[in-house]
């Protein structure tokens, strides 16, 4: 090797060890609390399984209120929708180094390092050095490999496939082809329709290859020994097979049937195809018409914002395309070299066709657009056409070789007929070096501004979520036990995927899903000897970050007794003549209305065990209770077992003005009474009664509601009349 192939190599090296160190800086400083992409809780939760030797959380009765995020609740256990290779690269960083972002940085380095290995083998080292750094300065790159999702790892192992696929057909050996198999077999086991898409060109270039050369010895009637084609990707396709034999035999572990994965176990229309497709509650009819729209729309912004230098870049990426093919179509003289480099380049220019043309029947690439016509919403204004990832790898090698076709025909013209004529050999050097620092300062003028918008866009999430957590990173769990809210129904970890459960469901903090009273109760039984609390916040939680929300950690106990008497004092408005006082349960409702109410008002009511429920025929002991508002004897509710009482106060002005406050109580009967979670839920809405978490009543920021707005509730146990 020569001096000027090392010195190549260690440039290449230093790329690779920047783009690691690249990421890892993204992935601390920009996501602390990982992405609004809530996959990310999925996969790190699969890791956590996986070092405790697990594949699903056995939650039992309770699964609903511990299940996570893209998790299939089936009897009891839960598992993920999603395989365990990616997951197990990030276990192993936990393992070594206690923080997954390690893997995400070695991912980084070792697909530039990769790229540099594939660039050099279609053209040469320089070409290889430069199209390893516009891969990793590239925002798709940077951004998606910060975060934890599978994108990335999958297609570092397709890049191992290609590379040691090149390797076995350029040098004939049966271990770089175990190398390959081994890669796309994970590769498949990861995510089985990218790695197919990925491997199209190659399996159709093995296809052919082997079929010629048994031709080949068929015509000379030579059989022994096989073919050198028919051993490598013998060997290549086995190995391949007995991954894809490992795939089949965790369906079977996980869903029953080894052809039903997982993710078709969870959402079995969110395949790819057309027609009718669903995934959690969203469906479309994903038409021909739109894919090519939400595809095209896709490809466009990878080219123009997602790509390194954006359209700079990708003009780059089509020159280069141009020329290699002119060159190899022109080139007369063949040798082993030559011939292997264009056959590599060929392959790489498959990927071209084949992952946007597979994409094309997926409709997770209009999912990932919020508006087709508007590349600045959703997924993809923060994270890029990520389905399309490993187009990053054709892009970024072309658009290398036209840079360095680019730079040494302006070097070897230029300089030699021009420059050198008028100046001396040292001025000449000067110039070239000007217009090379030129260059590389348009183009990084050029990244910086397609890279800054979408960092812009992931910090404003951050920022949000810094205030969602600041309650929970102010306090110092031990043996706690939170309740979360469900902005996005019944999932944890959507949208708050940094508050993850240990597998075991048996950590400092145990987290579950606030939700039925009856789920509420039976949670609290399971963990009785934990400091119980609830986490809420004052706000509506959207897609969008600009709408900030207030957080709260609140207390939690559970008040019991034979009777527990309440009593609820609400500050009253100006201008106000009367207020309607309703206590309700199941359509059933108490109320009371009172004229002129000072400027606070006090509402008395109390819970106690229906008389005589302990006696009732089919019912069990505890079965029945009644909730009187100010002791009244026909202003009452019943309920029955655990049950959801609320207890409202409006007060009206004369032109018609409301404000209501709202308590809602979870409440059950036993055996030896009453109990209630305390304190109660309470919001203070305008206009309406019920405004949900836009009207959270936070006691302690006395800046969130106005002046008069007080909501203070107290609750205990007193013996029956």
């Amino acid at each position: 090797m020569s001096d000027r192939q090392r010195r190549l190599d260690l440039a290449a090296l230093t790329v690779a060890c920047l783009a690691g160190v690249a990421v890892f800086v993204l992935a601390t400083e920009l996501f602390p609390y990982h992405s609004s992409n809530d996959d990310e809780g999925v996969y790190l939760l699969q890791a956590a399984l996986l070092l405790e030797g697990q594949l699903e959380i056995h939650a039992g009765d309770l699964a609903d209120a511990f299940r996570p995020w893209f998790f299939i609740e089936d009897g009891g256990r839960l598992y993920a929708k999603y395989s365990p290779v990616v997951p197990a690269m990030y276990a192993v960083s936990i393992a070594l180094f206690g923080e997954p972002r390690v893997t995400l940085a070695a991912v980084a380095a070792g697909n530039a390092a990769l790229v540099y290995a594939l660039g050099s083998m279609v053209f040469d080292r320089r070409v290889g050095v430069v199209a390893a750094a516009i891969f990793a300065a590239s925002p798709l790159a940077l951004l998606t490999s910060s975060v934890f999702l599978p994108y990335a790892p999958t297609t570092l192992l397709n890049l191992v496939f290609a590379v040691w696929y090149l390797r076995g057909v350029r040098d004939g050996r049966l271990r770089d082809a175990a190398v390959a198999g081994t890669a796309i077999g994970l590769a498949f086991f990861a995510r089985p329709y990218t790695a197919v898409l990925f491997a199209a060109p190659f399996i159709c270039h093995a296809g052919w290859t082997v079929l010629g050369s048994v031709r080949r010895r068929w015509q000379d009637r030579r059989l022994r020994p096989l073919p050198d084609p028919l051993r490598r990707n013998a060997v290549t396709a086995a190995i391949g097979v007995g991954f894809v034999g490992l795939a089949l035999a965790y369906n079977a572990r996980l869903t029953g049937s080894p052809l039903v994965f997982p993710y078709e176990a969870f959402a079995p229309l969110d395949g790819p195809g057309f027609g009718y497709r669903e995934i959690t509650g969203h469906s479309l009819e994903y038409t021909p018409a739109l894919a090519l729209e939400a595809n095209g729309a896709a490809l466009w912004y990878f080219a123009t914002r997602w790509f390194t230098a954006g359209p700079l870049g990708a003009v780059a990426a089509l020159f280069g395309v141009t020329v290699a093919f002119r060159r190899w179509l022109a080139a007369r003289r063949s040798d082993r070299e030559r011939d292997h480099a264009r056959t590599s380049g060929l392959l790489l220019a498959g990927l071209l066709v084949s992952v946007p043309l597979g994409n094309v029947p997926f409709w997770g690439n209009f999912n990932i657009h919020a508006g087709i016509d508007d590349p600045t919403t959703g997924l993809l204004s923060q994270f890029g056409p990520f389905y399309h990832f490993d187009l990053l790898v054709p892009l970024s090698i072309f658009a290398a070789f036209a840079v360095v076709a680019g730079w040494q025909q302006w070097r070897d013209a230029a300089v030699r007929d021009r420059i050198a004529t008028v100046a001396s050999p040292r001025a000449a050097r000067a110039v070239v070096l000007s217009v090379l620092l030129v260059s590389v300062l348009v183009a990084g003028a050029a990244n910086a501004a397609v890279l800054s918008t979408p960092i812009e866009r992931n910090a404003a999430h951050t920022d949000r979520f810094e205030s969602a957590y600041e309650p929970i990173e102010e306090r110092d769990f031990e043996n706690a036990l939170v309740f979360l809210p469900t902005p996005y129904g019944q999932w944890q970890g959507h949208p708050f995927q940094a508050l993850r459960n240990d597998p075991d469901l048996d950590g400092e903090v145990v987290y579950a899903l606030d939700g039925p009273p009856e789920r509420d109760f039976a949670v609290l039984d399971a963990y009785p000897d934990r400091t119980t609390y609830r986490y809420a916040y004052r706000g509506e939680w959207t897609p969008t970050p600009s709408d900030r929300i207030t957080a709260q950690l609140e207390e939690l106990s559970v008040r019991s007794g034979e009777r527990l008497e309440g009593e609820t004092t609400v500050g009253i408005a100006n201008r106000v003549d009367r207020a309607y006082v309703r206590l309700e349960n199941d359509g059933a409702v108490a109320s009371e209305t009172i004229v002129n109410p000072d400027d606070e008002l006090s509402i008395a009511w109390s819970l106690e065990r229906a008389a005589g429920s302990e006696t009732d025929g089919n019912a069990s002991a505890g079965d029945g209770g009644i909730a009187r508002l100010n002791g009244s004897t026909t202003e009452t509710v019943s309920f029955d077992g655990a049950d959801e009482l609320v207890l409202t106060i409006t007060q009206v002005q004369p032109e018609g003005a409301t404000h209501t406050y709202r308590q809602e109580i979870t409440v059950r009967t036993t055996d030896d009474g009453v109990e209630a979670v305390w304190p109660p839920e309470r919001t203070a809405c305008p206009l309406v009664t019920d405004c949900g978490a836009d009207g959270t009543y936070l006691p302690d920021r006395p800046d969130s509601h106005s002046e008069w707005e007080r909501f203070e509730t107290r609750l205990e146990a007193s013996e029956p009349e």
